[in-house]
């Protein structure tokens, strides 16, 4: 008699279930979803009311003279594009010599901020000598008086030395920075000093342990400084204002306000004025972005 054997069916696995994705700050600590939502609504949030108002100067400069700025509700999105309002604005007044000119103190301003304080901060932070802390607190209390509060000294001392409305008068005040001479100092702190140690020995001199040891190991730094420098140098309206009374020395920030006077109603060409000025400084932030943000994390041992 033949036996009829039953098979069960082989049942396959469950597949493996993939193990959650678990969201962590920089503390470990677990992120829930409504956090992580609050944070991207806060980051929007901040970045709409920070690119926002120059994207809206953006499309007013690109916009024709039949196009409505005020429409309700508004368009971002010019209909017709056009470069007409670029040309009125070069036209009327000499933006192009004004950018010149601001281009002229930005750049020095920035040579003068990186060499002057890479020098003072590493003799801050590495060299030995009498008065070292009475000076790092000068530099600290140098932070705290304001500009209004010495503008008026600042000129006196520019008309007695004859550089009244001169470029070099406007550079002159602002060659080097007390911030920024502290970030240097604090990035030189954080390097090792067994690295400068052992060059010592070797027998570099001071200046052989500044140029090849400690400068190369701060870029970073000196990108922030430089960024800093040319904005506040770019962007510097009250002390340009007092100083110079040529039309020709005169920087952008100045022209611009001019522009701003000779057509109050046409707000096109103010913000084709605006987006003039602008474009140098996201450029120079789009060149040095990757020392800016590592600018922070100095003074680390590179294997």
């Amino acid at each position: 008699m033949s036996v009829v054997e039953k098979v069960r069916p082989v049942q396959a696995p469950a597949p493996a279930r993939e193990p959650r994705v678990r969201v962590t700050d920089e503390h470990g600590r677990r992120i829930r979803a409504w956090e992580l939502a609050l944070r991207y609504v806060l980051l929007l949030a901040v970045l709409a009311l920070t690119v926002g108002p120059f994207l809206w100067q953006l499309s007013t400069s690109l916009k024709g003279p039949t196009e409505d700025i005020y429409s309700s509700p508004p368009t971002f999105l010019p209909g017709h594009p056009t470069l007409h309002n670029y040309e009125r604005v070069a036209d009327t007044i000499p933006v192009w010599d004004y950018a010149f000119n601001s281009l002229k103190v930005a750049t020095a301003n920035v040579v003068t901020n990186c060499v002057g304080s890479a020098l003072a901060g590493y003799a801050l932070a590495r060299l030995r000598y009498r008065g070292r802390r009475v000076a790092t607190l000068a530099f600290i209390l140098a932070m705290l008086v304001p500009v209004e509060g010495i503008i008026i000294a600042q000129f006196t001392t520019m008309r007695e030395l004859g550089l009244n409305n001169t470029l070099v008068g406007v550079v002159l005040p602002g060659c080097i920075g007390a911030m920024n001479v502290l970030l240097m100092r604090n990035a030189f702190l954080n390097l090792p000093y067994e690295i400068e140690e052992a060059a010592y020995v070797d027998g570099a001199n001071v200046w052989q342990r500044f140029l090849r040891i400690a400068l190369p190991a701060v870029k970073g730094t000196i990108a922030v400084v430089a960024i800093f420098a040319f904005m506040g140098a770019w962007d510097d309206f009250l002390w340009p204002l007092i100083v110079l009374s040529d039309p020709s020395k005169f920087t952008l920030t100045i022209g611009l306000n001019y522009l701003h006077g000779t057509f109050a109603g046409d707000e096109r060409l103010v913000a084709a004025g605006t987006v003039i000025a602008v474009a140098p400084l996201i450029a120079l932030f789009a060149c040095l972005q990757r020392y800016f943000f590592r600018g922070v994390g100095e003074g680390a041992v590179k294997g």
